[in-house]
């Protein structure tokens, strides 16, 4: 399969990351076209014979599978510039969460779907979100669900559910590492330990943290009981974070829907101008 992918910046330079580390293709079968020339060349230093065009027109004809990683007020103006230049057989991928596939089967007349990334995709494990578009045929749906399963766990989401899983699975690693980098501060300015060995205790802690889940060792709730011991230190800690976290991921997913609902409405507007 050769694949294209327009835009390059973090999300489209995540993708190709992952497609090459995870040997799901080879560089030879990956175009790239960026608004920016130069960040497109630097993949091109990075990864041999992985070709540079200067247009996404030129990316929709050497690519069956084309992945669209613009910000979404980008998205409207890149595919009226596309209108006319795609073949049926292609496959259309968007990672932007307020654009729906109805929206995107509304002016691609091919096949279309959208895959949203996670950072984590880069040390090939984490989920893709995928929501497939209504043209997309089975056979399709194997060929990208072959190709995602390379580098991460593909989850099938419906519509109404896009944005908490992306909060989760893409958001995800930006939240937990603020609370880490929290705790490293927390801790260096109360005791006298050194922020490069708390900065160490706490990326180590949380590889091996993962590692127990990625091997079903225990669940979150069986780890928190056998980490704590009834009257011990742990307890102590955690009834602190009960006290002050309270509410506050409450809080943060409904400030992240309030923002997504914002972005659907400046998408729709374009959408429904046309």
């Amino acid at each position: 399969m050769r694949i294209g992918v327009i835009g390059t910046g973090n999300m489209g330079s995540l993708i190709v990351d992952a497609l090459v580390r995870s040997k799901a293709t080879r560089p030879r079968f990956i175009s790239v076209t960026n608004r920016t020339k130069q960040k497109a060349l630097e993949l091109a230093k990075k990864y041999r014979l992985l070709s540079v065009y200067s247009s996404p027109n030129e990316i929709l004809q050497h690519a069956d599978i084309v992945f669209l990683c613009v910000k979404p007020a980008e998205f409207h103006p890149l595919l009226q510039t596309l209108r006319g230049r795609w073949h049926p057989k292609q496959l259309a991928i968007s990672i932007t969460s307020p654009i729906s596939v109805t929206q995107l089967e509304s002016l691609i007349p091919c096949q279309v779907a959208r895959v949203i990334p996670s950072i984590v995709n880069q040390s090939l494990s984490g989920s893709t979100l995928v929501t497939f578009g209504s043209s997309v045929t089975d056979v399709q749906k194997s060929k990208l669900w072959a190709i995602l399963s390379q580098f991460s766990h593909p989850i099938e989401i419906d519509e109404e559910n896009v944005r908490v899983a992306s909060d989760i699975s893409s958001c995800g690693p930006a939240f937990l590492s603020y609370l880490l980098q929290r705790m490293i501060d927390g801790a260096v300015s109360s005791t006298s330990i050194s922020k490069k060995q708390a900065t160490q205790l706490t990326t180590e802690m949380v590889a091996g943290l993962g590692k127990i889940f990625e091997e079903h060792i225990y669940t979150l709730e069986e780890l928190q009981k056998k980490v704590t011991v009834k009257g011990g230190v742990t307890g102590v800690g955690l009834a602190v974070l009960e006290q002050e976290i309270s509410d506050v991921f409450e809080k943060l997913f409904t400030e992240t829907q309030k923002k997504f609902i914002e972005d659907r409405h400046v998408v729709n507007t374009e959408f429904n101008g046309d």
